[in-house]
Order: structure tokens, then C-alpha cells, then sequence
């Protein structure tokens, strides 16, 4: 039992259109190795005669994306390129102003972060030398006070002495 014929027509649906695609390549392919399995020399003179490959897949907003991407790169490393400081002789005034802020908004955010790191450091040994203070002077002013404890003790008996309380 064999299939039907099919209409040949565009396919609306590009998902569809594509693995419709996807299939018939592989179709077409498979078909193209049983050949040239059979008759080499056929394959080998349709590929010098023809020059192009089998098929050209093409996605429809593919160019357009690769060429939009391209000016986009371009167009960043152009700004970097103006950013380090090479190239400046085309540029505008207004152009040049803006990259002076940019500038100085990197120069003024790196002496911020200077100056962070210097607080940082002079509250670090300030904490340092607290501790070593403390440290020294705890054992000094442990001899300066006096004890707490006294050095005689009165010993209340654990039992009365009855002979006292019977006078």
C-alpha cells in the first residue's frame, strides 16, 4: 500500500516549513549515498558541474540579524577604541565631552574607592593598637589595685563550743 500524492505548496507555518524541510533533506540525502554507493562517477560530475552546494537553507530575518550584530560590534569597538584614547581625531566636541565624563566619573568613583581603603586601614590599626593597649595595660593595672581577698580568715566553728554558752 503506497502513499498518495501530496500538492506541492508553501507552507505557512515556518515550524512546520522547517522540519517539512529538515525531513526532505534527510530524504533526499539518504537517497544520494544509495547512488553513489551504485554509480559514484554521477554524484562526483553533478557536484563539478554545478559549483554550489545541494541545498541553501536560508532563514528569512537571518541576514538582517547578522548585519544589524555586525554594525553593533562594530560599532563597540569603535567606543572602546575612543575609550583608550586611540583614534580621537574624528570625533565631535560633544562626542569628546561625553567621554571626558565618562572618564571622570571612572577617575572619581577609583579615588572614592582610594580613599575607602585608606579609612579602612588606619580604623584597622586603630583597632590593632586598642587591643594591644588593653592588653598591656590589663596586666598593669591588675598589680596597681588591691586584692579583694583578705589575708586572714575567720573561721566560724562548724559545731558551738557548749562549754561557753553553759558559763
Amino acid at each position: 500500500m503506497g502513499r498518495g500524492k501530496i500538492e506541492i505548496k508553501r507552507i505557512e507555518n515556518s515550524a512546520n516549513r522547517q522540519v517539512t524541510f529538515s525531513k526532505r533533506r534527510a530524504g533526499i540525502m539518504k537517497k544520494a549515498k544509495e547512488i553513489s554507493v551504485l554509480l559514484p562517477q554521477v554524484l562526483e560530475k553533478y557536484h563539478q558541474h554545478s559549483g554550489q552546494k545541494l541545498w541553501d537553507a536560508k532563514h528569512e530575518k537571518l541576514s538582517a540579524e547578522i548585519d544589524r550584530i555586525r554594525k553593533e560590534n562594530d560599532n563597540m569597538q569603535m567606543e572602546l577604541r575612543h575609550l583608550k584614547g586611540e583614534d580621537l581625531t574624528s570625533l565631535q566636541p560633544v562626542e569628546l565631552g561625553v567621554i571626558e565624563d565618562c572618564l571622570q566619573r571612572v577617575g572619581v568613583s577609583e579615588e572614592v574607592e582610594g580613599e575607602a581603603e585608606v579609612f579602612q586601614q588606619q580604623q584597622q590599626l586603630t583597632i590593632n593598637g586598642n587591643v594591644r593597649e588593653m592588653e598591656n595595660g590589663y596586666h598593669e593595672k591588675e598589680r596597681e589595685y588591691p586584692s579583694q581577698m583578705s589575708l586572714g580568715f575567720r573561721v566560724q566553728p562548724f559545731q558551738p563550743n557548749l562549754q561557753e554558752t553553759l558559763q
